[in-house]
């Protein structure tokens, strides 16, 4: 099972990667960069990100006394 997770992973990376390398030219990233607005939405993937590690370790907390306590 593990290796069937891991060859279908390397796979998955083996095609993003190839489909990385075909894109000539990203207009909207390049205006995005050139504008600073670039960084507003790495700022707001990062506190999405956060908060839903936030979250989903707050669950496992409250799922892990539940068990304790049956």
């Amino acid at each position: 099972m593990k290796r069937l997770f891991f060859s279908a992973l390397s796979l998955f990376f083996m095609v993003m990667t190839s489909f990385a390398q075909t894109a000539n030219e990203v207009e909207m990233a390049d205006d995005m960069r050139s504008s600073g607005k670039i960084y507003v939405v790495v700022a707001v993937v990062a506190v999405i990100l956060i908060g839903l590690l936030f979250y989903l370790f707050t669950m496992d907390r409250r799922l892990k006394k539940m068990e304790n306590r049956h």
